[in-house]
């Protein structure tokens, strides 16, 4: 078990006093059986008014106004969770999904509905036709094709930080041969979603103590991976940026379909592009230290 600390700062500018829309800020941890809550609260200048609410896929979400004109706003969440995940877990797959092909149940396949199905159209079949360069046989191993396939990224396609908003379709991915941990995700999902797996999409916080992941450029950064839904182990978290399985160093905050419905923090303001200067993010993500523990 680790006790972690984490904190993320997103502040924009403007070049003179604006009028700001609603913000949705998606910045709460996922209370999970491998992640423990402790604290958490967001501290905003200008103050704003939030109303706390839940998603369909049941993301907290912090709706925030702010009333006043300002040419500056800060948006600044504290966590500390306890992470219990192990390094390397088992996953109890279902006898009826060990291996691939293998069908969902009638309540499965319902439940899990547009997660099934490819969001990207693949009119030449490129995706179709590079997932199955990683299928040397059917039936084969579920779990072990899986890992083939997030590896199978990370080897193929070069990882590169994108500050753009956005993501790159998947076989853009695949062209271009280089993507952030964001395209990495968007890839393996829809490669998942081609084969006929449940598949959603996770943002939240790497967490980096020896920086020997990629995707931060400290001890932790805000990251996207993916959740595969397998009969038996439920959802199980590939991230292929890292080449790993399980969650021992992700901290999940918001799960959905699309990457689009699951950014930290979105929003507007009146204003013309002239308005708008920049905006900056920071996240460290660290371990808690025994002075901070003691009571």
């Amino acid at each position: 078990m680790v006790r972690l600390k984490i904190q993320h700062l997103t502040i924009y500018r403007y070049a003179s006093k604006v009028s700001l829309g609603p913000h949705r800020l998606l910045l709460r941890p996922c209370e999970t059986r491998d992640l423990k809550l402790i604290s958490f609260n967001i501290e905003m200048s200008p103050q704003a008014k939030i109303i706390w609410s839940h998603d369909v896929s049941g993301n907290s979400i912090a709706n925030a106004e702010i009333s006043l004109l300002t040419d500056y706003l800060s948006i600044h969440s504290h966590s500390i969770i306890e992470l219990t995940a192990a390094t390397w877990p088992v996953f109890e797959i279902a006898a009826s999904a060990m291996n691939y092909p293998f069908l969902y149940s009638d309540n499965d396949w319902a439940d899990l509905g547009a997660l099934l199905h490819p969001q990207f159209e693949d009119p030449e079949n490129q995706l179709a036709n590079w997932i199955e360069g990683f299928i040397m046989q059917r039936p084969t191993d579920t779990l072990s094709l899986l890992m083939d396939i997030s590896n199978g990224i990370s080897s193929q396609i070069s990882y590169k930080s994108r500050e753009a908003e956005g993501t790159q379709d998947p076989t853009e991915t695949l062209n271009n041969a280089s993507g952030s941990c964001r395209d990495f995700a968007v890839l393996f999902a829809e490669a998942a979603r081609t084969l006929g797996f449940g598949a959603r999409i996770v943002s939240g916080y790497l967490y980096n103590p020896d920086e020997s992941y990629i995707g931060s450029a400290g001890s932790g950064a805000t990251h996207a991976w993916v959740e595969i839904y397998v009969p038996g182990a439920g959802w199980i978290p590939f991230d292929p940026t890292n080449r790993t399985v399980g969650s021992s160093n992700l901290i999940p905050v918001a799960v959905g379909r699309d990457i689009r419905q699951i950014a930290p923090v979105t929003g507007s303001f009146h204003g013309t592009d002239r308005d708008f200067i920049d905006m900056s993010v920071k996240v460290t993500v660290e371990k808690e230290t025994e002075d901070a523990l003691r009571p």
